[in-house]
């Protein structure tokens, strides 16, 4: 065999075997992130009366995707409205919520929907009556239903109510979408939907009820956020703020107002007031700054390549404002050997106790003992 034809068949073998390897691994690689995306993707199903009431308001919440209004908890299958209003198929209507655990949690999600009903009526919601407008927490699995069962017992110890709590806390089955033109009611038909939410007493209930608590919701979970123009960032800003979140400039060092802050709570974007980091994970660095081991809500931190100043680091921003905030290092201590180094100029304190007042009632659960 021609030694040159030899050497030139081994190439061609070892091509066709790398050809072969890529194409697979492209073909696998391009699969995975359908995979990925949906991984973690989590349900939510409550049923508390209207279901054009309960949609609104969770479509604003960070992590929430998809809300569908529908019907679950019934005998047939496919019900219709009319069937289903009739109170025939033993159905009750509900919402249904797809939402991103690693950015708003279930135990939020009940807390909203508690914050919609009246979990003392057996009977219906307001003005609808039935056992098709029942209220119930419908559970997909084991962790929900045991975060379910803990938000009623609280909501029961906290006094709120002195009649009965009946809302029941049920295995979910099947959840049938809605009708097109029941989806997003309140927006297609803003002026009926107004006119019957006004007339069913819900709102009158719930101002009474409530009052402020209505406002527990994080302030930042707006999934439309527009960051504020140059001009308005001024007004809002210090100029030591301004200098450092939109001109990535560093404060000086144990001249800043969080370096040795030792107290309880969350700290938030200055801009936006995202949730960034909590004091359970601040250590004493030696550095002069706040550090923390590790974010609070990681999906709220973006870390780009920072090559300025004739060295490469890892710059830490903020991701609904781009805001400049610090650094992250690999010299910090376990678990997690990372120190993000960050500006008191970037973020805003907010002590355990004004948790609740301020729209961050869900980590009030970090610093119980």
């Amino acid at each position: 065999m021609n030694k040159t034809f030899f050497i030139t068949l081994i190439l061609s073998v070892i091509a066709i075997s790398f050809a072969v390897v890529f194409i697979t691994g492209s073909s696998n690689q391009a699969n995975q992130p359908k995979n990925n995306q949906n991984a973690s993707i989590e349900k939510a199903t409550f049923a508390g009366g209207c279901f054009w009431c309960l949609e609104p308001p969770f479509e604003n919440l960070a992590g929430v995707t998809e809300v569908f209004v529908g019907y679950t908890g019934g005998q047939k299958k496919n019900p219709k409205y009319e069937e289903v209003s009739s109170g025939g198929t033993g159905h009750a209507e509900a919402i249904q919520i797809l939402y991103n655990p690693q950015k708003t949690s279930y135990t939020e999600l009940l807390d909203v929907f508690l914050k919609q009903i009246d979990p003392t009526d057996s009977s219906g919601q307001f003005v609808d009556r039935g056992a098709q407008y029942r209220t119930a927490i419908f559970y997909h699995n084991d962790e929900q239903k045991r975060l379910a069962e803990k938000s009623l017992e609280e909501l029961k110890k906290s006094g709120k109510y002195k009649k009965e709590i009946v809302t029941k806390i049920i295995k979910f089955s099947e959840f049938y979408k809605a009708e097109d033109y029941h989806q997003d009611y309140y927006k297609k038909n803003p002026l009926r939907y107004k006119l019957y939410r006004f007339n069913s007493g819900r709102d009158q209930y719930l101002k009474e009820f409530w009052g402020n608590d209505m406002k527990t919701k994080p302030q930042v979970n707006k999934k439309n956020y527009q960051k504020p123009a140059k001009e308005e960032l001024k007004k809002k800003l210090s100029p030591l703020q301004y200098k450092v979140t939109q001109e990535s400039c560093t404060e000086k060092a144990f001249d800043n107002e969080y370096w040795d802050n030792k107290k309880e709570g969350i700290y938030v974007d200055i801009v936006s007031g995202e949730p960034l980091f909590s004091s359970l994970d601040k250590f004493e660095s030696g550095t002069g700054w706040p550090s923390f081991t590790k974010p609070l809500v990681s999906g709220n931190i973006v870390e780009k390549e920072d090559r300025t100043l004739f060295m490469v680091r890892t710059e830490v921003r903020s991701k609904l404002t781009d805001s400049h905030l610090g650094h992250v290092f690999q010299d910090g201590p376990k678990p997690t050997g990372q120190r993000y180094c960050i500006n008191s100029a970037a973020i805003r304190f907010i002590p355990k106790e004004d948790l609740e007042k301020e729209g961050y009632g869900k980590y009030k659960e970090l610093f119980k003992k």
